[in-house]
């Protein structure tokens, strides 16, 4: 029996494709498919989506670094993110810094980036879209 596979799903609650072009910026992140509500095969149950949510997206894959993330505007506006945190380890202080300026442009930082007893450079943050990152160097 093969492991299996757990990837991070995310709903933005209507701001998938702001919260994209941010992670692009921000984390480098690429686009594998992005489907659109109005490009579906098969149209949601009348009444499912919000007035509006026609081009908003209903499913999106892409990747930072080797990881392989997922996301949806999802089926209503507003979605509050509570209980995880995205944890990105890098190998230098330089990364580091960069990631953790970039994220937390339009955040709040919880902790600052500073040393630790496991690592020379930890931090953590709620990004714009309410996402709670760790950065963390590898010690």
């Amino acid at each position: 029996m093969q492991n299996p596979l757990i990837q991070p799903y995310l709903m933005f609650g209507g701001r998938c494709e702001e919260a994209l072009d941010f992670y692009r910026s921000a984390l480098g992140a690429e686009v594998d498919l992005l489907i659109r509500y109005q490009d579906s095969p098969e149209p949601p149950p009348p009444g499912m989506l919000p007035t509006g949510f026609e081009n908003k997206i209903m499913h999106t894959s892409f990747r930072i670094g080797d990881n392989i993330l997922m996301a949806s505007d999802g089926c209503e506006e507003g979605q509050q993110f509570s209980g995880f945190s995205l944890s990105i380890q890098v190998a230098t202080e330089i990364e580091a810094d960069r990631f953790f300026t970039a994220l937390s442009d339009g955040g709040q930082i919880q902790m600052p980036l500073s040393k630790t007893f496991w690592s020379p450079q930890f931090g953590m943050l709620i990004d714009r879209f309410g996402i709670h990152w760790m950065i963390n160097v590898a010690a």
